[in-house]
């Protein structure tokens, strides 16, 4: 080839942050020494949904999975020594994103920083969390206002930030084809376009501007040639729809920006060490073609199945991508796939199906119509289940979980305990008490913060109003305000919401013929019901604390649905006293809890105490989720009649089972019932 300039590489990145701010800044600056070219910070779930520290529902969850941000003070703390004008930081944050980036400015700010020189990207996503993630807050029409405003402010005074990242990638967690994965994305993405342009904050002319900030966050599966083809089919479709509906005329602004997290739901804990080559496949994807190369990749670690990764779990995906950037020869070439027939007709079919779904979408009024009519999460839950339904019946193979699973020992995980990183239980007990004292003397030296409560009255009144929020989110950081305080005050505006779940509407995903592993579920569950003289069995599916990821509770309760039990499932975000409140009103014969967050050790026995308290011991309690081995055998202690992580993808055995911890209950004989 003639010599030509390599191509620089893309941002590279990790995504990272727990227990506390002075400990997630030291991990940044360790990462940043190792090479690493940008942050990416992610918040845990009480900041992610709201709630200060220790508000009810964040017990069990402050610093798990991610960093606990609740005012100034711990941004200030967070970003200590690092310069956020030379930074390029992304921030994993939605419904609070407005106070989370109006904290980042006010630390820039006092850093002495330019705030038009501020890079980066808040996430700000709202419509992937009513379907997929479950960190939404507010109603979709005030949670697209927040966006608008966002938009319109970062274009007039921060420039070089992206305001927004519309993100699918938790659509192909929640079992989006790349298909679904380009039409919701894209018509998010002009729900929020239209939005701005309807709002009245950008002129016409500036529209250009907020097209070019507008960025995505991708999934990259390990179909390595489908997924490569999916970000060529991005690319088209976006220049399409920046041309056509917004009629930008200049190509730079046009351009398919976004950068990509490669699938952790494919990471498995069998055979973990597996994960490392389906990282690399993945990252293939999004990095072979030249025209459809992402400007930012983080990958996650092989134990993540597992559990949280260590830092030298992290240093080794950034590693991953290190050795394909400056050994390979990959930045070399100009775009190896032009020309390639096969990989033209593959873009082509999915550009065709991705408009025609997107058309089907705008014909029911948009996107926001389509998430509040229950449309979009009912095809993810479906999509999903014919997923699960293909593992279990061996038809999509997984090595070391459905095919060749015999296996030497491995000595990565020789030890589990210390194959993952714990957060120590003590962490949420100092942030609280922390918190405590910020709130009684942020107005004191050596702080000297303005009362809050003039700046939340204000930002209520602009709430109730038409005025962008972002001044009065300002002046809130600016006086001290908490995360809580702040999402409180909208919360009373706006109220909040609880989305559709997707489940009673989604169609039978495994067929229950003669024979069948499903039908012998289903005989057992009609004889235990006869034994126990009711018409059904009923089983409460529950979600405790603030763990959003919901795919696997709805997986877990359309398959108990599809067995013939009744089911009870009321969404995520609920206490243990909800659930507890629900399974007694219901009468159920099972509880069924599902966490990902690691706030089991805590939520699940305060379950257990209080139906032993309300006189339900005849009622088992089953627990599900990323759970390491050491807390299953604690909660097997406590009471739980069953544990089971990633590992168990028989869903079908797992309602059997299910059934034998209510026999056992109810002191019934096992059921033997013919395989």
């Amino acid at each position: 080839m003639t010599e030509r300039q390599k191509d620089r590489p893309w941002l590279m990145r990790t995504y990272a942050g727990h227990s506390t701010a002075e400990a997630s800044n030291e991990l940044y600056r360790r990462n940043l020494a190792k090479g690493q070219t940008g942050l990416s910070v992610a918040f845990d779930l009480p900041t992610q949904t709201g709630y200060d520290s220790d508000h009810i529902l964040a017990r069990g969850e402050v610093g798990r999975v991610g960093v606990p941000i609740a005012h100034v003070g711990d941004m200030r703390r967070l970003f200590q020594d690092i310069p956020l004008e030379q930074m390029n930081t992304s921030m994993t944050i939605n419904a609070t994103a407005m106070w989370l980036l109006a904290l980042y400015q006010v630390v820039a700010e006092e850093q002495g920083a330019d705030i038009t020189q501020l890079q980066g990207t808040t996430q700000n996503d709202i419509v992937k969390e009513y379907l997929s993630r479950g960190t939404h807050v507010f109603p979709p029409g005030p949670s697209l206002r927040l966006t608008t405003d966002m938009i319109a402010y970062t274009v007039s005074h921060m420039p070089k930030w992206n305001p927004i990242n519309i993100c699918s990638y938790h659509l192909q967690e929640a079992g989006a084809t790349p298909v679904q994965e380009i039409a919701y994305a894209m018509s998010t993405a002009i729900a929020v376009l239209d939005a701005v342009r309807d709002s009245g904050q950008v002129p016409q002319e500036r529209m250009g501007d907020v097209v070019a900030r507008i960025s995505f966050f991708v999934n990259a599966g390990v179909r390595f040639i489908e997924e490569m083809c999916k970000m060529r089919a991005f690319g088209r479709i976006w220049d399409k729809v920046t041309r056509e509906r917004y009629g930008i005329e200049n190509p730079k602004q046009r351009r398919f920006r976004y950068g990509v997290q490669v699938n952790s739901l494919g990471l498995t804990e069998a055979q973990p060490e597996n994960n490392v080559q389906r990282i690399v496949l993945e990252m293939l994807a999004v990095t072979l073609s030249k025209d459809a190369r992402a400007r930012a990749v983080q990958l996650p670690a092989w134990n993540e199945a597992l559990g949280l990764p260590r830092p030298w779990d992290q240093q080794w995906s950034l590693r991953i991508q290190q050795v394909l950037a400056y050994e390979s020869d990959l930045l070399e070439y100009e775009d190896i796939f032009e020309g390639s027939k096969v990989i033209e007709a593959k873009v082509e079919g999915l550009v065709e199906a991705a408009l025609a779904e997107m058309d089907r979408i705008e014909e029911m009024g948009g996107a926001m119509a389509a998430v509040e009519s229950g449309y979009l999460k009912s095809q993810l839950v479906a999509s999903h289940a014919e997923r699960r339904g293909r593992i279990e019946s061996g038809q999509e193979k997984i090595v070391g979980v459905n095919i060749f699973e015999g296996t030497e020992p491995n000595p990565l995980t020789a030890d589990l305990d210390t194959a993952i990183q714990t957060v120590d239980p003590e962490v949420e007990a100092r942030v609280v008490a922390a918190l405590q004292q910020w709130r009684d003397s942020r107005y004191q030296p050596p702080f000297n913060h303005p009362r809050p409560c003039k700046a939340l009255e204000r930002l209520k009144e602009a709430a109730r109003g038409t005025e962008n929020l972002m001044e009065a989110t300002l002046e809130c950081a600016r006086a001290g305000a908490t995360t809580g305080e702040w999402a409180g005050a909208l919360r009373e505006v706006f109220g909040e919401f609880r989305a559709p779940t997707g489940v009673s509407s989604a169609p039978v995903a495994v067929p229950a013929e003669e024979g069948s592993a499903l039908a012998h579920v289903r005989r057992k569950v009609e004889l235990t019901a006869k034994d126990l003289g009711v018409g059904k069995l009923r089983f409460l599916v529950g979600k405790p604390g603030l763990d959003g990821h919901s795919n696997g509770a709805e997986q877990i309760a359309v398959r108990a649905r599809d067995a013939g039990f009744e089911v009870v499932y009321q969404g995520i975000r609920l206490t243990p006293e909800q659930i507890v409140d629900a399974a007694l009103a219901e009468d159920v014969h099972a509880v069924g809890l599902s966490i990902l967050s690691g706030s089991h050790a805590q939520l699940v026995p305060d379950v257990l105490e209080r139906l032993r308290v309300a006189g339900a011991t005849d009622i088992p309690v089953i627990a599900g989720g990323i759970i390491p081995n050491g807390d299953a055998e604690q909660l097997r202690a406590a009471g739980v009649a069953a544990v089971f992580t990633p590992k168990d993808f028989d869903i079908t055995g797992i309602i059997g089972r299910i059934v034998d911890e209510i026999r056992k209950a109810n002191q019934l004989d096992p059921l033997e019932v013919p395989a």
